[in-house]
């Protein structure tokens, strides 16, 4: 859902500057703003009458909705094979690129995944205000336990992109103090950010105090988040949590990211020291819609070498 409300400023950003661009070319992009604004609205009056779901995954906001996909011609019964957590970003979901090309990719690759909704997203339990990095960290440990009880799965890694990174990297961080670390984890623009943007009373267009935050705030004026989550992640040990990980990692950064700066991918890298490695996409945006390609095509190499395949 807000994954396209995230194409949509972007592209308002472009329209605003094209002053010297053809009438149209205008025209056409004004088009397209409008079906995409249309949709974002759509989708988010959808998300607030999700239906009660069945799951054998629970997390703190209730069952979490996921999809498996493995490949081609596998056999549950009879067959093993390695399985990726893939974890989307904040106010996107499991449906949302690059989640699906990486699932399709990592299948051809021999390698199953698993993609889910964090509680608040897409048609999991949970209300969008009341969700925090604490609980989707929550989220995450209840799928790894139960992918980890699937008896043809053999190995497991992590993926996150955007939030999703950043709760990959500390969910990886703990399993690993409890002594299950995962064979590798893939950071798409990890969004470690996050605390420091909480900690000025900054997040994306909404301003609140950091001290003493509203009981929610709206972004782009559609959804809430909640003054829990503003104040929890200010308190995030990130990079202290990941650290505990001393597997493979690799970090994937688009050079022109306009939501999630390099920085966050570079403090990263120098927290891993020797167990990361920092791939700029050049080109590449947030959303992954430029170079997407490239950045599944790195990720199926990256889990190949870990899994052996």
């Amino acid at each position: 859902m807000m994954a396209s409300k995230f194409l949509f400023l972007y592209l308002r950003r472009k329209f605003m500057l094209m002053n010297n661009s053809k009438p149209m070319k205008k025209i056409l992009v004004c088009l397209f703003l409008m079906l995409t604004g249309l949709f974002c609205l759509v989708a988010y009056g959808a998300s607030e009458r999700k239906a009660p779901i069945k799951s054998p995954i629970k997390g703190p906001e209730g069952p979490i909705y996921y999809k498996i996909t493995l490949p081609k011609g596998f056999n549950p019964a009879t067959d093993r094979c390695p399985m990726v957590i893939l974890m989307h970003g904040i106010f996107a979901s499991q449906g949302v690129n690059p989640m699906p090309a990486l699932a399709k990719e990592l299948a051809k690759a021999g390698i199953a995944s698993i993609r889910f909704d964090f509680d608040g997203h897409g048609k999991s339990d949970g209300r969008m205000q009341d969700m925090t990095i604490e609980k989707e960290i929550a989220d995450a440990t209840a799928v790894w336990n139960y992918v980890s009880s699937l008896p043809y799965v053999e190995s497991i890694g992590l993926l996150g992109h955007s939030q999703g990174g950043l709760v990959a990297s500390m969910t990886a961080g703990r399993l690993a103090t409890d002594g299950k670390a995962p064979a590798g984890i893939v950071l798409i623009a990890p969004a470690s950010g996050i605390k420091d943007a909480c900690q000025a009373g900054k997040f994306f267009n909404a301003t609140f105090d950091p001290a003493d935050p509203p009981e929610f705030i709206r972004i782009w004026g559609i959804v809430k988040l909640g003054r829990e989550y503003l104040l929890t992640a200010q308190q995030l040990n990130i990079y202290g949590t990941a650290t505990a990980y001393q597997g493979p990692v690799l970090l994937l950064h688009g050079s022109r990211d306009g939501t999630v700066p390099m920085w966050c991918s570079e403090k990263y890298l120098e927290a891993y020291g020797n167990h990361a490695t920092l791939q700029v996409v050049e080109g590449e945006n947030h959303t992954i819609t430029r170079h997407r390609k490239e950045v599944v095509a790195s990720t199926v190499a990256f889990f190949k070498r870990v899994f052996g395949k």
